[in-house]
């Protein structure tokens, strides 16, 4: 018999959470206005909101944090991170910041120009919102299988070659990079092939344009293609993360992801006149450019956590631990995006309410049923974080409309899997006893999800 996947590690502290009851959740999410990022984390038993800084370090990170050099300038924080850097993803240059948005605003700073194409897989909210806030434009290149929850594709995270080479021949000039977001979170946390990267890379170097790794999840991303993608069965996960990056000519990454660390983020580059360009924007909206916006014990604590995230045990486990939770909602019936991704299940809303328009927020009005029947707190991707078209101001309608349920690193156990799965259970057994979802009250020009006032719309019998 072969053994199942199990913690590679020992748990030595816990944090209590606490039950509530139905009537409380009800009049809670109602004072939130109906906007889970609204409720104060006291009210929520367990939180899969993000995988985004949520995470429990080890206590090696713990141990490093000891030893954090919190000089201004040239700390040993520094070189410590930068040497990690180079080591496993092979970037000579490095800015730190303190998170994954940051980098971007950095980056994009130097690169996006008003008018400028940006092609990708999927951009996420804030890739995308740094993109148009400058007035320039993603446009989504991602494979046609990834928006079918139902069709099996080992990469759905890939770039479609002949979507991403009609931008470039029409956009010619205007394009200033390609960007490939590695594992594809919007479309449901997919991976992206070695094969595809490096045909991304060679379409690039045909049209002389360089290409960007969106990195949150490059460790998860690096595990997929091991297990999924021939040939590399048998290599070790450094080495294709090394050869992933390989393709790159710079990254951003979110540190609060595969860094397994609660703040931090950087910019990878390989050329010398780039960092020199975004070291300016770095010291203006970051700090000085061996601090970033990062204390030096974080520093320490990333560097350890990026090695941690590349061993081979640790990855089986959380991999493992999505599709256990993937394979328990699946069991119930309930519509999801497959196959699993690497660091959430996505539920498929179109599918779970399909007598309800997309109009009405659809995967916000299951995050919220989901919400009022166990405390479970998971975030819709889907209509409202698409935002309205910067042109017309019209809701985008995404061709996936998901509700997230991301699962923080080394936290929770398979029981509470168990506990989420049943919950998502309850409510997918009442679905047709709502008629309506929400309408938008109040929201911000931009990015608007995170701070939206929402209200039920009513039904005509009430």
């Amino acid at each position: 018999m072969e053994l199942p996947y199990s913690e590679p590690f020992k748990i030595k502290m816990v944090e209590t959470i606490k039950k509530s009851t139905r009537e409380q959740r009800l009049q809670w999410v109602k004072e939130a206005n109906y906007n889970l990022f609204k409720l104060s984390s006291d009210k929520v038993y367990i939180d899969l909101l993000t995988d985004s800084g949520t995470g429990a370090m080890s206590d090696k990170q713990w141990g490093a944090i000891m030893t954090g050099d919190e000089s201004y300038a040239g700390a040993s924080s520094y070189f410590t991170l930068k040497n990690t850097i180079k080591e496993l993803l092979g970037f000579e240059y490095m800015l730190p910041t303190h998170q994954g948005r940051a980098a971007e605003n950095v980056l994009f700073s130097v690169l996006v120009k008003e008018g400028h194409i940006v092609p990708g897989n999927s951009h996420f909210d804030t890739t995308k919102g740094h993109i148009e806030f400058r007035k320039a434009h993603a446009v989504d290149c991602t494979i046609s299988e990834a928006f079918d929850t139902t069709f099996i594709h080992p990469f759905k995270g890939n770039v479609d070659l002949e979507k991403l080479e009609k931008v470039m021949i029409e956009s010619g000039s205007k394009v200033p990079f390609i960007i490939m977001t590695i594992t594809n979170n919007t479309a449901g946390g997919q991976p992206v092939s070695m094969q595809n990267l490096r045909e991304v890379r060679a379409l690039a170097n045909k049209y002389h344009v360089p290409v960007f790794f969106d990195s949150a999840r490059f460790a998860e991303n690096a595990y997929f293609i091991k297990i999924r993608e021939k040939g590399y069965e048998n290599a070790s996960i450094r080495e294709i993360v090394k050869e992933m990056f390989s393709y790159a000519d710079g990254m951003t990454m979110s540190s609060k992801k595969d860094g397994i660390v609660n703040i931090g983020g950087f910019i990878g580059m390989r050329d010398k006149d780039l960092f020199q360009q975004a070291s300016t924007f770095n010291i203006m909206f970051e700090g000085y450019i061996t601090y970033g916006g990062m204390a030096g014990r974080d520093m320490n604590a990333l560097a350890q956590g990026l090695r941690e995230a590349t061993e081979e045990d640790y990855l089986e486990y959380r991999i493992g631990q999505i599709a256990y939770l993937g394979n328990k909602i699946k069991e119930y019936g309930i519509p999801v995006q497959e196959p699993f991704g690497g660091h959430a299940v996505f539920v498929d809303a179109l599918r779970f309410y399909p007598h309800i328009p997309q109009t009405e927020y659809i995967a916000q009005l299951l995050g919220i049923e989901l919400y009022i029947e166990g405390g479970v707190r998971g975030v819709e991707i889907g209509t409202l974080l698409a935002d309205r078209d910067p042109d017309t101001r019209m809701d985008r309608l995404p061709k996936l409309e998901l509700l997230r349920l991301a699962i923080p690193r080394r936290v929770y156990t398979n029981n509470h899997m168990d506990y989420i799965a049943a919950a998502l259970k309850n409510v997918f057994d009442r679905r047709n006893e709502l008629q309506h979802g929400f309408r938008i009250t109040w929201e911000a020009p931009i990015m608007r999800h995170f701070t939206v006032d929402l209200e039920r719309i009513p039904t005509t019998n009430q």
